[in-house]
């Protein structure tokens, strides 16, 4: 069964990101590269905050929706709180 996850990236000045992937390693070089979206591509650097893995994409999407819909407090909170999360350096 194949792995999706949702994952958050704080970017420069504190901006947060919020997206899904079937490969999260790939989407975080992409990211890196200013390949992956707009958002992140002006606000490099980015770095891996949280992430969290679902069973299908449809679930990844729903939460990924989910947790765009936060404030940023909660979002900050969900970060904290969450220290089985996979997070980079």
């Amino acid at each position: 069964m194949k792995r999706y996850y949702v994952y958050m990236l704080r970017c420069r000045k504190g901006a947060l990101y919020t997206g899904y992937t079937g490969n999260l390693k790939r989407r975080l070089r992409e990211h890196e590269a200013g390949r992956a979206s707009r958002f992140t591509r002006a606000r490099l650097p980015v770095r891996l905050v949280y992430a969290e893995k679902q069973n299908s994409v449809k679930t990844a999407m729903r939460r990924e929706r989910l947790i765009k819909a936060m404030t940023r407090k909660k979002k900050l909170a969900l970060i904290a709180k969450n220290p089985q999360a996979q997070r980079s350096k």
